[in-house]
């Protein structure tokens, strides 16, 4: 799921009330729907165009993550807004009580479930390319 910013922080303790739920991004449904879908997939473009769609939604795939300094791919550095995050939500007692309660803590884990079927579905359309032959990034990018 993407980082939160300032204003996911503050809109924490209305999620967390199921009060200001969080959408599921179009592309995510559709992954949800049918994951391994080759119907549509009839070129190497089309693969491409359906790689990007959920690119702008899941952000950048492993196959392009971030290098340190030393060119090395490794794990990210401490997220403010995850930190702000938990702190807004602490302030809530019993919070996840709360959350199952108010069906917010549902809502999470669909939207969880979502995300993680866009990655699989972008994963596969990624082995689909490769076993077609396609050029990146309708294929995994070489190292």
């Amino acid at each position: 799921m993407p980082d939160p910013d300032a204003e996911e922080v503050a809109k924490t303790p209305l999620r967390d009330l199921n009060i200001d739920a969080r959408d599921i991004p179009e592309p995510l449904r559709f992954a949800v729907r049918d994951p391994y879908e080759t119907a549509r997939m009839t070129s190497c473009n089309a693969i491409v165009a359906d790689i990007a769609v959920l690119d702008q939604v899941l952000g950048a795939d492993y196959d392009i993550a971030a290098t340190d300094a030393d060119g090395k791919k490794g794990l990210p550095d401490v997220n403010m807004g995850k930190l702000g995050q938990s702190v807004v939500g602490s302030i809530i007692p019993f919070r996840g009580i709360v959350r199952e309660v108010s069906g917010a803590a549902d809502s999470e884990r669909l939207l969880r479930a979502a995300y993680t079927a866009g990655m699989a579905r972008r994963s596969f359309l990624k082995g689909l390319g490769m076993g077609r032959g396609c050029k990146y990034p309708a294929r995994p990018k070489p190292e």
